[in-house]
């Protein structure tokens, strides 16, 4: 299937004797057995559902239509994006074991490894996954997992994944990529050899900013591994939120053609916005650009807090990937647990911008980008 067609049809069908169209709404915190023989049949591997956070049609629609769209074997759904990086780190490593992580993950991401998971004796190195060499010198070895991002969060850079995949592959090592932001509609990192794909569903696959998920997609020994971490730590995402997420990823295609050629309309025009000292958007990676985030770095003249105010109907939100666009301030929303050294190091300043880029006119988006900067000019 071409993948406008997979993402409506490409999942595991539940049978039903009501044959609706929809999935319905499994709203149940359990499920009812005729007999102990049935209920025992259940711990046998005879039965498909026994209480809703050990699984769900819903849950399970979610997860096997990722999978899908990934060309992964398995998938499984979470109660958000950081439940599901959890759930896959700790598929693969536990106390004593030690990660490779790239220096510029999400700020949460950051936080996840750094300070929650070294608590739990879980060790972890961050490197610049720009230079190959460092990342495998950073190697040791109790080393179990590499791990970075598809196209990185906020200032985008692309991953390279087959370099990722080999690495891990030489040293015996499992990798997780999150391609929240590329989506598997632009790439499919588990084709390019890696191991397990994370998504914050909160994003482009429920794509209207009214849910709260995550789903991770692998081969089938993981993935079992991942829900066994999901079941046991309480991290199921609800029947509802996950009919939701399926709801909205019905569209994932179409909201990504628009809002990505939209993207780079923006970043080309922003580039020659004499107010704005750096457009960060991979133009190289296709003709209809590559994602649907621009990142800029307004001039030092700039009065950062003015440039927000002069935004009008463009949101100011911590988060994106909504239909309408909205922008963010990494240094203080998404970032801010990282260490302000690192941030410098990085380049996230208190003039960068992250701007999620929606469905609209892409003319009107740059009018009011390009007023926001003559505001802060004020």
């Amino acid at each position: 299937m071409n993948f406008e067609t997979a993402v409506l049809h490409k999942k595991n069908k539940t049978e039903r004797t009501i044959k609706s169209k929809v999935t319905p709404i499994y709203q149940t915190s359990a499920f009812a057995f005729n007999d102990l023989d049935e209920l025992e049949g259940f711990y046998q591997g005879n039965g498909n559902y026994l209480y809703s956070r050990v699984g769900n049609p819903n849950t399970d629609e979610l997860g096997d239509l990722i999978a899908g769209l990934e060309g992964a074997p398995a998938g499984v759904a979470a109660s958000s994006g950081l439940s599901a990086i959890l759930a896959g780190v700790l598929a693969v490593v536990k106390s004593g074991d030690h990660i490779v992580a790239a220096d510029d993950l999400y700020g949460g991401s950051f936080h996840l490894i750094k300070e929650e998971l070294t608590q739990l004796g879980i060790e972890v190195t961050v490197v610049s996954f720009s230079d190959m060499e460092k990342v495998e010198e950073a190697i040791r070895d109790n080393t179990k997992l590499l791990y970075s991002e598809s196209i990185t969060n906020p200032l985008l850079r692309v991953e390279n994944l087959e370099d990722v995949a080999s690495l891990a592959k030489k040293h015996n090592l499992i990798s997780l990529i999150d391609n929240t932001f590329a989506t598997p509609y632009h790439c499919q990192p588990y084709l390019k050899g890696i191991d397990l794909v994370v998504h914050s569903a909160t994003k482009y696959i429920g794509g209207h900013s009214d849910i709260t998920a995550g789903v991770l997609a692998g081969d089938e020994a993981l993935i079992g591994k991942a829900r066994g971490k999901i079941v046991n730590l309480g991290a199921n995402l609800s029947p509802f939120e996950a009919w939701l997420t399926c709801r909205g990823a019905k569209t994932l295609a179409l909201r990504m053609k628009q809002q990505s050629s939209n993207a780079k309309r923006v970043a080309e025009a922003l580039k020659v916005n004499q107010d704005i000292k750096t457009v960060y958007y991979p133009f190289e990676l296709g003709d209809a650009g590559f994602g649907a985030i621009v990142t800029i770095e307004l001039a030092d003249r700039i009065n950062v807090n003015e440039f927000f105010k002069g935004l009008g109907w463009v949101k100011i939100v911590p988060t994106l990937a909504g239909v309408e666009t909205s922008v963010s301030h990494p240094l203080t929303t998404s970032h801010r647990a990282l260490p302000s050294e690192t941030c410098r190091e990085l380049g996230i300043t208190s003039h960068v911008v992250r701007i999620s880029i929606g469905i609209e006119d892409a003319e009107d988006i740059i009018a009011q980008l390009n007023h926001a900067t003559n505001q802060g000019l004020a």
